[in-house]
């Protein structure tokens, strides 16, 4: 039985990942908030957010 905290693990590493490859191509589309957008701050704060949802998401799906 899949949980909410799966679903919302899930969701926030595929949104994280689909931001982290568009961020790639042109990354003022995800960092438009920021004065200087470059490749190494989307890596790095879309990278950190993929990982730490993927990984609470196992976490919680028991390995």
């Amino acid at each position: 039985m899949i949980s909410a905290f799966q679903i919302i693990f899930m969701v926030v590493f595929y949104v994280s990942v689909s931001k982290l490859l568009l961020g790639m191509i042109k990354p003022v589309y995800v960092l438009w908030f920021l004065d200087r957008c470059n490749r190494k701050k989307v890596l790095k704060l879309y990278g950190a957010i993929a990982l730490l949802s993927l990984l609470f998401w196992k976490i919680s799906d028991g390995f």
